[in-house]
């Protein structure tokens, strides 16, 4: 017959493995768990997206604020501009839809 263990023991072991799973728990399903970090690297590639489009973005709206400036004035862009805005057509123009 094997021996038995004492009820100290008993109770000690039973501790050690509650305490093992928790934070076995909370290493994976924790707030700075494993799948919360992968949820957070997902969410950092989604933003760093979101905010390169913003770049491009502003980079392109810089670029036509500096063509329609004092400094420099692109009158092609100016006449696009003004044509989409108002609705102008010159009389010899064709437009097709």
């Amino acid at each position: 017959m094997p021996p038995r263990l004492s009820i100290g023991a008993t109770v000690f072991i039973v501790l050690t493995g509650a305490l093992g799973l928790y934070f076995s728990y909370a290493a994976v399903q924790g707030p700075s768990g494993i799948l919360r970090r992968i949820q957070i690297e997902a969410e950092t590639v989604e933003l760093e997206q979101q905010r390169d489009a913003l770049r491009d973005e502003v980079a392109q709206m810089q670029n036509l604020t500096r063509r329609m400036s004092d400094d420099y004035l692109d009158l092609d862009l100016l006449d696009e501009r003004a044509r989409e805005v108002l609705g102008l057509v010159r009389s010899d123009e064709i437009i097709l839809r």
